[in-house]
């Protein structure tokens, strides 16, 4: 039985943690430390390192609010990080002493924002059985929806209706560098037509991130005479490129601008991926299902997964103690 330390991260620890991240099996890039800490002044980072002896074996991306520490509030998704060789027995080990640790820090709850399976680069879900095993609860359940591109995927009748509208209106699609047009006319009045709120990034927060991941973080508009009709933001990742944000021209949509360029995404550019993430459709924490928005994601070809949210009491650390035979 391993005998781990946990330690919180350090500013001096930062190429080791991006090196360590550059090495996982269920890691992106939104776990590097510049993507961590572009808005580290809205979070109090607790992210944590477990240790044997001097050497790496998992990293935990978090911040704390009060007596509750969370994997991260900041971030898409979390959870526990660890090399591809780890064993399920070690995570077992590797958890249990970052409960002990939270326990004696006088951390009352966790939550855990799990890494959806379509980001691993290959199978990574101890973690999800350790969970069950301190009994964690389960918070929220989103559903994604996505498309596995190494399958044929069948376009519905109104989406090929769709993506034949936009090509008879010739429309053009670019991928730009800047995200001024796309940010100013179609995103910020979209939400806060519909719902009254603003993007998780703000203008100068995209700008910024993208310089420091060009190559991660790309931008598609449509544009109908020059001007901009629609736009989608994507994340890409080793196997998933994910649309951050999509927004089109409410006067527009009908004539299949988003359509096609969703079409041209899928079938085109990203067509060598193994995902393409269409995000959430849900609202009120995973317990209502914006059925609208679903269907049209459905009928590209996708198909549902779920992100799971745990909570768990750092106490229950000793419910690991008798597990290993």
């Amino acid at each position: 039985m391993k005998n781990y330390s946990v330690r919180q991260y350090q500013n001096s620890d930062y190429q080791d943690w991006n090196a360590f991240i550059g090495q996982a099996k269920n890691a992106t890039f939104l776990f590097h430390r510049d993507f961590m800490e572009y808005h580290k002044n809205r979070f109090e980072d607790y992210s944590l390192i477990v240790l044997d002896e001097e050497k790496w074996v998992a990293v935990l991306p978090a911040n704390v609010a009060g007596n509750e520490v969370f994997s991260h509030q900041g971030l898409t998704y979390g959870g526990l990080v660890y090399r591809e060789k780890t064993k399920l027995a070690s995570v077992i080990e590797i958890f249990k002493s970052i409960l002990s640790f939270l326990d004696e820090n006088k951390i009352e709850k966790l939550q855990l924002k799990l890494l959806p399976s379509i980001y691993h680069q290959k199978p990574a879900e101890e973690l999800n059985y350790v969970l069950f095993l301190v009994e964690a609860q389960l918070i929220r359940r989103d559903s994604l929806a996505v498309i596995d591109l190494t399958k044929a995927t069948i376009l519905s009748k109104l989406r090929k209706r769709g993506v034949q509208k936009g090509i008879s209106n010739n429309f053009i699609i670019k991928e730009v560098v800047g995200f001024e047009d796309f940010w100013n006319e179609i995103l910020l009045p979209n939400l806060s037509k519909k719902h009254q709120v603003k993007p998780v990034h703000s203008l100068e927060e995209i700008i910024k991130l993208k310089k420091i991941f060009p190559e991660n973080i790309r931008q598609f508009n449509i544009y109908e005479n020059g001007i901009i009709i629609a736009g989608i933001t994507i994340f890409e990742s080793e196997n998933v490129a994910h649309c951050q944000y999509i927004s089109g021209n409410e006067d527009k949509n009908e004539l299949g601008g988003l359509d096609l360029l969703s079409h041209h995404l899928i079938t085109e550019v990203f067509k060598n991926k193994r995902f393409f993430g269409f995000g959430i459709s849900n609202e009120n924490e995973g317990r209502k299902l914006n059925n609208g928005l679903s269907y049209w994601k459905e009928s590209f070809g996708a198909s549902t997964i779920v992100q799971d949210f745990y909570e768990v009491e750092p106490a229950n650390f000793s419910l690991l103690n008798t597990v290993l035979r």
